[in-house]
Formats: structure tokens, sequence, C-alpha cells
């Protein structure tokens, strides 16, 4: 069992895993790379209505051993962070009354992916060891980061950004619906409310 680590430059991309869909008991939820002790793993939707965040969500494929454009998920992780502190900073704090450190809102956006990054990272070095554990040969995985703001560590050590906030993680197995089934078919329905912010993915919109 293996899964792989993509470098790039100086960067390494290490995978977070969330369930969809579930065929073993490969299921659990990490706050900061500690596994959380709960009666039962809740719902992703569940994890998206409790916690005020920015989010992404992909799969693994190729036996479990990559991660479907995690560059890309990443990017679009920091780009969201990035958008709410600057505009919206109650949907990453669940606070209206929140202030952003100004050292927060005026990092360059390399360096800012850089943050991000390595906040992401060091939960998965954590994490990964208790996954693979679990994980049947042959099994796939969904994949959710979520990234929310500690209010609490924010006014404490404003300069700190690793205790800013807390990157949960769900992990769990995914089985791919099988195609040619009507029951399998895509339904979509429009309902609610636009997001308020419309470049960002943030976990306040799914509630």
């Amino acid at each position: 069992i293996h899964l792989k680590f993509h470098a790039f430059g100086n960067r390494s991309f290490i995978f977070l895993f969330q369930a969809t869909m579930t065929s073993s008991n490969c299921r659990f939820l990490l706050k900061n790379g500690l596994i959380l002790n709960l009666a039962e793993n809740p719902s992703v939707t569940t994890l998206l209505e409790a916690h005020q965040g920015a989010y992404t969500t992909t799969r693994t494929h190729s036996d479990g051993s990559l991660l479907l454009f995690w560059e890309r998920h990443m990017s679009r992780l920091s780009n969201s962070l990035r958008i709410l502190l600057n505009s919206n900073p109650e949907l990453l704090f669940n606070s209206e009354a929140c202030r952003v450190p100004f050292s927060f809102v005026s990092t360059k956006p390399t360096m800012w992916d850089s943050l991000v990054q390595s906040l992401v990272d060091d939960s998965m070095r954590k994490a990964l060891p208790l996954v693979l554990d679990k994980r049947r040969s042959g099994e796939e995985l969904a994949i959710t980061c979520l990234v929310s703001g500690n209010v609490d560590s924010l006014e404490e050590l404003e300069e700190k950004f690793s205790t800013a906030f807390d990157v949960y993680v769900h992990v769990g197995s995914y089985v791919p619906p099988l195609f040619g089934i009507h029951q399998n078919g895509a339904r979509l329905a429009v309902v609610g409310r636009g997001r308020r912010v419309a470049n960002a993915k943030y976990s306040d919109w799914v509630r």
C-alpha cells in the first residue's frame, strides 16, 4: 500500500481524505492531525455545516496511489482562504467582530500559498499513518480538506499563522457509481441562495 508524495520545487503535496460513499470501516475525522474520539464520524455535509471555513474536495485513483488534480485543489483552497480573509473573514472565523492581522492580509500570494501548503502538510504527516493502516488494498479514497479559522488563537497570537487555523480531515473510502444504471444517473436541483463570495469555496454556503 502506498500513496505518492508529489514534489514541486521545495514543496511536497500530501493527501487528505474524506468519504462520500463507504464500502469499508476506513472512515475517520481528524483535526490538526489528531483523530477525534467520536461515537460515530459525521458525514461530510454535517462537517461542513458545523464549521466555518474554506474547503476543497477530490479523490484518489489508480489504486489509491494518485490524487486527482491535487495541485489545482490546493491552489483553489489557498485562493479561497485569501479571498475570505480580505472580504468576509466572518465566513472563516464564525465571528462578526474578528480582527484579521494586517500581516495575514498583506502577505504576497506566493508566500500565502506556501503557508497554506505547510499548514496542510503538517496535518497530513500526522494523519497519513492512520489512513494507511486501515485502508484496504485496492480501495480508493474520496478527499475533502476544510480549513477553519480559530478566532481565539487569532486574538492571542496574531502573528503566528499556524495557530489561526484548524485543518479538518475526513477520511473514508470512495466507490464510483456504475454507469448504465438508471438509479445511478445524475440528478440536479438548484435551490437556496447563491454564494456571497462567488470566487471562494466555503462551508457556509453548504448550509
